[in-house]
């Protein structure tokens, strides 16, 4: 059974696609677009997944975003980062304190170490 996936047709065409597939320096959105391409030009899911190297899935994946919100939604997400541990506040005392360095005269160390770095 051939399923051909509906895919909108008024942002890129197939030969668009395959374009920009071909300036894209990301290879996961080149094979989404290239995937879509072939999808629009009316290969089967397992071909057109198989053409792209991709899984059947991840057409159905990228059909779903670019249907919803174009050309964009094509690309990953940047990765995520670790929430910070500090607060804004507490990070201004730390960089505060940094700055200011160590004072021997108040019976502060003249040079700061990590514990267990003592010569």
């Amino acid at each position: 059974m051939t399923w051909v996936v509906a895919i909108r047709t008024d942002i890129a065409s197939a030969a668009e696609l395959r374009r920009l597939a071909r300036r894209e320096r990301r290879r996961r959105t080149a094979q989404r677009m290239l995937v879509l391409a072939n999808a629009l030009e009316g290969m089967s899911r397992a071909q057109a997944a198989r053409a792209a190297e991709i899984e059947r899935q991840s057409l159905c994946d990228a059909a779903k975003c670019f249907n919803t919100k174009g050309l964009a939604d094509l690309v990953d997400d940047p990765p995520g980062r670790r929430p910070e541990r500090l607060t804004e506040g507490e990070q201004a005392v730390l960089v505060s304190h940094i700055l200011r360095g160590p004072n021997p005269e108040r019976g502060e160390p003249s040079a700061w170490t990590l514990p267990g770095t003592h010569s």
